[in-house]
């Protein structure tokens, strides 16, 4: 029996739960029903003076040191929203995965002071992985939340096991569509099958893409509200009367960039529908159309275009990439699912399609679970009973993975498995490969 389950047996002990996107980072106490704050992985990074770039990056280095040589750390929306010269945003996470070590302690410092407001020595942690996550990497995590934040237990679960777990289940295949992409990630019995993961790069952030695209196509202007200092009303489809706010400091391109992507995701949750059969040009006209005004005070109403753009999710042939190349090679969410399944063992299949789990930010573009029910009911054996389980409401299914953490972590089963300060003194870093599968 492990050093855990002594030191946590009941329920005095508050654990946490970070849930790790490449959109966000969501952090709260276990037991409770929604995060306590939800961070963006984009950080301000400013610098003046001298820097120590010749910092080795396998040492930590000394946070006081970073802080000296003058480079200044914006984490979390209010501040990093905030129109600062020389400030560029840097994203910690690649592939959803950590890549930027410096910068994710620099926002879990953050998180421990500001949103937790307590030492991490009385937290146990559960974090979430990307499924594909690689060993060096997680050896990393597990050294840093030891020895550096000291936290007397810590467990890394897969986020797709999460997510299934947070809708009830043990068994199922899960359909995260992020930000970065959309991916199928069968789960049997609380262990993910990793030979049968197949993902797309078709995310939110491809859907942003497309949006911003059409905006441009249509001479719509993107102008972020840290521009506007103010704007008079205008009639639909007229061009913007507005009045650029003065003194803006000389803000740099990603910075400035990341704000128009704000706006436009704005747009993107609020317009966008997915059809739910595949585009038809003549029945999207007849749908009624969806009124959007931007900040600068240009407005008009949003037809055909708002089912047209988050078509490429589940038909890729619709997409055309750079040089004019259709994006046909790539899969849509119905064909990812099917092909999953299809790598899987065949006693296994019925359980999967019997439960079949919506989750990610993504996923919450108005139509898109009816529109995957409907296309995985074409593709798959009439044999097979489908059931499609997606939570109601938006937060579910944009926290599905923290849900489901948060539900492991108060489990009184669970106390037993953490990897415990002891046992990692006596065995290191490499325990998490033994006890987090």
């Amino acid at each position: 029996m492990s050093g855990g389950s002594m030191l946590y047996g009941g329920d005095e002990i508050g654990a946490l739960v970070f849930d790790i996107g490449h959109h966000s980072m969501r952090v709260g106490y276990a037991q409770e029903d929604t995060p306590k704050a939800e961070i963006p992985s984009a950080v301000g990074v400013s610098e003046d003076g001298t820097m120590i770039d010749n910092l080795d990056p396998e040492k930590k280095p000394d946070p006081s040191s970073i802080t000296t040589s003058g480079r200044k750390y914006y984490i979390d929306t209010t501040t990093l929203n905030v129109a600062r010269k020389g400030t560029e945003v840097v994203n910690y996470m690649k592939d959803g995965m950590i890549d930027d070590w410096n910068l994710f302690e620099k926002v879990l410092d953050y998180t421990y002071s500001k949103c937790i407001q307590s030492e991490a020595v009385f937290h146990p942690v559960l974090m979430s992985e990307s499924p594909w996550n690689v060993r060096n990497k997680r050896e990393k995590l597990t050294e840093l939340m030891f020895e550096k934040y000291n936290v007397p237990a810590f467990f890394l679960v897969k986020n797709a096991v999460l997510a299934a777990f947070a809708n009830g289940r043990a068994t199922a295949l899960v359909v995260d569509s992020g930000a970065t992409h959309t991916s199928a990630i069968p789960v049997q019995e609380g262990f993910v099958l990793s030979q049968a993961i197949v993902k797309s790069p078709l995310g939110g952030d491809y859907i942003s893409m497309q949006c911003k695209q059409h905006l441009q196509d249509n001479d719509i202007e993107v102008i972020p509200p840290y521009m506007i200092g103010s704007k008079e009303a205008v009639k639909e489809r007229e061009k913007a009367r507005w009045v650029p706010k003065r003194n803006i400091p000389e803000v740099t391109n990603s910075w400035h960039n990341y704000m128009v992507k704000r706006v436009i995701q704005d747009f993107q949750n609020s317009v966008l529908q997915v059809s739910e059969s595949p585009y038809d040009d003549k029945v999207a006209s007849q749908t009624p159309s969806v009124h959007y005004e931007f900040p600068n005070g240009y407005h008009q109403d949003f037809g055909s275009e708002r089912f047209r753009i988050p078509e490429a999710l589940f038909d890729p042939s619709l997409v055309q990439m750079k040089g004019g190349v259709v994006g046909n090679t790539m899969l849509g969410a119905g064909h990812i699912v099917s092909t999953s399944v299809g790598m899987c063992d065949v006693d296994v299949r019925p359980a999967l399609y019997a439960s079949v789990v919506v989750t990610g930010g993504n996923s919450i573009i108005q139509g898109f679970p009816e529109r995957l029910s409907r296309d995985l009911s074409v593709r798959i054996p009439s044999s097979m009973r489908l059931k499609l389980i997606s939570a109601n409401g938006c937060s579910e299914r944009r926290f599905g993975s923290w849900i489901g953490g948060s539900i492991l972590a108060s489990i009184g089963t669970f106390q037993q498995m953490w990897i415990s300060s002891q046992e990692y003194e006596e065995s290191g870093k490499s325990q998490v490969d033994r006890k987090c599968p």
